[in-house]
């Protein structure tokens, strides 16, 4: 069995629309991806973004770059 990325920390929009999720991988680096899902298509949540690659060495990092690329993340939106 491999290993999988940690969700440490999931912020959907207010209208459930969009997610971002901050997790750490198994190497003890951390990343981030946007989500979107649509209420018509049952198959739920869908990456939108290529940010998922990214590697950051702290969860910090990798927050202040989720909030820096995915606009409404981390504002009143949100």
């Amino acid at each position: 069995m491999s290993a999988k990325n940690l969700v440490i920390e999931s912020s959907e929009t207010a209208d459930g629309s969009r997610c971002v999720d901050l997790f750490r991988r198994p190497d003890g680096t951390y990343g981030f991806e946007e989500y979107r899902r649509d209420p018509e298509d049952p198959h739920g949540w869908r990456a939108i973004a290529a940010h998922g690659g990214l590697v950051f060495e702290t969860e910090d990092a990798a927050r202040a770059e989720a909030r820096r690329r995915v606009k409404w993340f981390g504002s009143s939106e949100a």
